[in-house]
C-alpha cells in the first residue's frame, strides 16, 4: 500500500511538471526541479570557488586568454541557436570562463554557464580545436540541463522511500536530491546508465556547438584518443562507469561527426 502510495505521488508530481526537451537531440527528459534555483546555487558556488584562497586562477596570459576567447566565441554561437531555435526564453545563461592552475586532467561547466579549465587538461587539448571540444562537451551538460536532470532521476528513485512526497509538499527539490542518498543498489546502477547517456548527449552537443563556432569536429577524434591514452591504469567495467568506454566513444563520435560538420563553417 505505501509502494503504491508513493508511487501515485510520484505520478502526479511528474505530470505537474511540464518534460523538457534537450536541443538539437531533441530528447525528452523528466524535470522536476527548476533552472532557477540550481543556476543561483551554481553562481554562488563557482564564486566561492574563485574567491578561496587555495584555488589559484589564472588571469592572464596566453592560456587564459585562449580559454576567455574560445568560450566566447562558443557561447555567441550557442546563444545565437538557441535564439534561432526557440530556445531563447527558456535559458538564462550568465557566462564565465576561467582558466584554474590545477595538475588535474579536467574542465566542468555548471548550471548557467560557469565554466572552469584546469591548466592540467592543456597539454591533452594541445589545440584551440582540442579545447573547443572540451569546452563545447561540457557546455553541452549544462544546454541540457543534466543536472536538473540527474536531480530528478533522484527524487524518482527515491519514490520506494517515501521521499518524493516531501518533495510534493513543498520542499526544495534541489537540496533534497543533493542530501539524500540513491535509493539501492539497482538505483545507483540505473542513475549510472543515464549518466553514461548525458556523456554521450554531451558528446553530441559539443561537436555542434564547436563546429557552430567554427572548429573542426574532426579535431575532436585526436583529442579523445589522447584523452584514452591518459587511462595508464585501466578502466574499470563499462557498465560501472558513469563515463562511455572509450572505445565506444569514440566510435560514437565518429558516427556523430556528419551530422556536426552540417553547422561548420571555417572561420
Amino acid at each position: 500500500m505505501k509502494i503504491l502510495k508513493s508511487l501515485l505521488v510520484l505520478s502526479v508530481v511528474t505530470l505537474l511538471y511540464t518534460c523538457a526537451t534537450v536541443p538539437l537531440t531533441g530528447r525528452k527528459q523528466l524535470s522536476l526541479v527548476g533552472d532557477s534555483e540550481i543556476n543561483q546555487a551554481a553562481a554562488t558556488s563557482y564564486s566561492q570557488l574563485l574567491s578561496d584562497p587555495k584555488t589559484k586562477v589564472i588571469a592572464t596570459g596566453t592560456d587564459a586568454q585562449r580559454v576567455k576567447r574560445i568560450g566566447a566565441k562558443l557561447s555567441a554561437a550557442i546563444e545565437s541557436y538557441l535564439q534561432q531555435n526557440g530556445y531563447g526564453d527558456q535559458y538564462k545563461f550568465n557566462w564565465e570562463f576561467n582558466l584554474i592552475q590545477s595538475n588535474e586532467i579536467n574542465a566542468w561547466c555548471m548550471p548557467g554557464g560557469k565554466v572552469a579549465v584546469y591548466s592540467g587538461i592543456l597539454p591533452v587539448t594541445l589545440t584551440d580545436a582540442g579545447l573547443a571540444t572540451v569546452m563545447g562537451h561540457e557546455i553541452g551538460h549544462a544546454v541540457a540541463r543534466h543536472s536538473a536532470e540527474r536531480m530528478s532521476q533522484q527524487l524518482a528513485a527515491q519514490a520506494g522511500g517515501g521521499l518524493v512526497g516531501a518533495a510534493a509538499g513543498g520542499q526544495s527539490a534541489t537540496n533534497q536530491a543533493i542530501i539524500n542518498q540513491l535509493y539501492g543498489i539497482g538505483g545507483q546502477l540505473t542513475l549510472l546508465k543515464y549518466s553514461r547517456n548525458q556523456e554521450s548527449e554531451a558528446d553530441k552537443l559539443g561537436l555542434t556547438f564547436m563546429a557552430m563556432a567554427g572548429y573542426d569536429p574532426n579535431e575532436a577524434v585526436a583529442f579523445w584518443k589522447r584523452m584514452a591514452a591518459q587511462n595508464k591504469g585501466g578502466a574499470q567495467p563499462e557498465f560501472l562507469s558513469t563515463h562511455p568506454a572509450d572505445a565506444t566513444r569514440i566510435a560514437a563520435i565518429q558516427n556523430e561527426i556528419p551530422n556536426a560538420m552540417k553547422y561548420y563553417h571555417k572561420q
